[in-house]
């Protein structure tokens, strides 16, 4: 049997496992309007990513066209239908940021993590995306690890933010580094 890690509850539980408790939370929603979108959000949360087989099940399960949920989750930036690393990087490359250097700093990260953006590293450590603003103009530039703002950040620190990741025990962290 094929165990995995489930994102939201960080224990190891099978697929069928996972998709049975997929079942239960689809149920609880089943009726309700607006369920689409929650129902997306914590089934990432469970499988750390949106599969085509998670998609069928909340189109089946919720009564809409597999398109309908598809479109739904290629609208949207923050759904992934690729596993994504357990600290997502995101760098702002809104126009205060942009012209502030976040190019630059969007160059380094690729360097150091080798991968480009919408990429994933292969100890599934890191993954790279670009926002258009955060709102944190002032701040400028700015990148985001998962929850965790960056601010005034420079090329030649991208390497010391993200040993800090990589030398974590545990999950991510809230405060600002």
């Amino acid at each position: 049997m094929h165990r995995t890690q489930c994102q939201e509850c960080r224990e190891h539980v099978s697929n069928k496992e996972m998709l049975n408790q997929l079942d239960e939370i689809i149920a609880g929603y089943k009726n309700m309007d607006g369920a689409t979108i929650p129902v997306l959000q914590t089934a990432q949360k469970m499988f750390g990513y949106l599969s085509k087989p998670v998609l069928k099940k909340i189109s089946q399960k919720l009564n809409k066209p597999y398109s309908e949920i598809s479109g739904i989750v290629s609208f949207y930036s923050f759904f992934s239908t690729v596993p994504r690393g357990k600290y997502l990087v995101r760098v702002c490359l809104g126009t205060a940021c942009y012209v502030r250097g976040g190019k630059g700093i969007l160059e380094a990260i690729k360097k150091e993590l080798g991968i480009d953006v919408g990429q994933t590293t292969k100890d599934r450590l890191f993954s790279l995306d670009i926002g258009r603003c955060f709102g944190a103009c002032g701040m400028a530039p700015v990148i985001m690890v998962n929850d965790t703002v960056h601010q005034r950040c420079k090329a030649v620190k991208v390497a010391e933010i993200l040993n800090h990741y990589r030398d974590k025990k545990s999950g991510p962290e809230k405060e600002q580094v």
